[in-house]
């Protein structure tokens, strides 16, 4: 059987429609849900950025290609947003960087949405600036779990760490063997407060998690986590399946 291998530049059939997140404090924020194409979605991904005063916003490339790649590789619905005050080719978020207060309630904003939309309870995902996000405000969300991807725990006090001994949902923290802030040894140190977090070390990987090979070891991470019920992910797409789901595409701005 033949199939296209997927590249970083690979966008994958899926019913994608832009979102409209109001706020509690009445902000109007900009996103998107990729779900998957003609049948129901088996996980959900809510993502949360990494910091927009250093060019994070919904489109940062690893959320991207989670919203390209997973609702077709894995029946999972990728929610993704602008914080507030946060611009990408989708418009501009209302409001202004808030050093990750305010973007609590843009987080609750969307997670609200994905259960107003009944999809399965949501996973949460924060990338960098977007883990802190998280971490200080997904408790009170009580998530199915929390994916914290190159978390650098720059706003997140000891005290809101030990808040989510509170909960039983997985704590999964995807570390960088060359991170910026926080490297493995650290983050073993560090997320010792919490002690079901589990610290998966990127190999060869920085804080950006850039190429191909870093891509797909965050997909597979996540995947596994939210599919458990699935084998690691095969990165192609067969001739069979684009025959009837659709073909694969290139995006063109990369």
């Amino acid at each position: 059987m033949s199939a296209q291998e997927i590249r970083a530049n690979s966008v994958l059939p899926a019913e994608r429609r832009p979102l409209a997140l109001t706020t509690d404090d009445g902000l109007r924020l900009v996103g998107e849900v990729a779900l998957p194409d003609g049948r129901p979605a088996r996980a959900t991904l809510v993502c949360a950025h990494p910091l927009p005063t250093h060019g994070g916003m919904m489109d940062s490339h690893l959320l991207r290609k989670a919203a390209w790649r997973l609702p077709a590789l894995a029946d999972i619905a990728v929610v993704r947003f602008n914080t507030r005050g946060t611009s990408s080719a989708a418009g501009a978020s209302e409001g202004e960087f808030d050093g990750s207060d305010g973007e609590g309630l843009d987080l609750r904003a969307a997670v609200s949405w994905s259960r107003g939309a009944a999809l399965p309870e949501p996973w949460l995902l924060g990338w960098s600036f977007g883990s802190d996000v998280v971490l200080r405000h997904g408790v009170s969300l009580d998530p199915a779990g929390i994916l914290l991807v190159s978390p650098p725990l720059r706003y997140t006090s000891a005290s809101e760490l030990a808040a989510w001994n509170a909960l039983t949902c997985p704590v999964v923290c995807l570390v960088p063997e060359r991170d910026d802030y926080l490297r493995p040894d650290q983050a073993r140190e560090r997320f010792a407060a919490i002690p079901r977090a589990q610290v998966v070390e990127g190999r060869d990987a920085g804080h950006l998690w850039v190429g191909e090979p870093a891509v797909r070891t965050v997909l597979g991470e996540i995947v596994s986590r939210l599919r458990p019920d699935m084998p690691p992910l095969a990165w192609e797409w067969p001739e069979s399946r684009a025959a009837i789901e659709g073909s694969m595409e290139r995006w063109s701005d990369l």
